[in-house]
């Protein structure tokens, strides 16, 4: 399953509900304000963190670039574009969006 974060974890606590229910063959993808969660020193820095130990995490780089965030991201999310996006979409066999 492929779950897609869109508000930031200042926001709302979809990221943080996320993360507590990946599963086995699970990934995250952060887009929109979600990427605020991608980055270091945040309010879920510690959570992401330990999500990537078991869960690939992704984030859209062109709204981490839009937000001029690109030097601020975790070590080890995998920064994707548009087409990495569809490829996500389709290499999972469902999307599961947390608004």
């Amino acid at each position: 399953m492929l779950h897609t974060v869109n508000k930031s974890p200042t926001e709302r606590n979809s990221l943080e509900s996320c993360l507590k229910h990946l599963n086995n063959g699970s990934a995250v993808l952060l887009i929109e304000d979600g990427i605020y969660g991608a980055l270091k020193g945040g309010s879920v820095t510690n959570l992401v963190e330990r999500a990537l130990v078991n869960y690939p995490i992704y984030a859209l780089k062109p709204d981490i670039e839009a937000r001029g965030m690109k030097d601020r991201v975790i070590d080890g999310i995998q920064l994707i574009d548009y087409e990495g996006f569809v490829d996500l979409v389709v290499e999972y066999p469902g999307v599961q969006a947390w608004l």
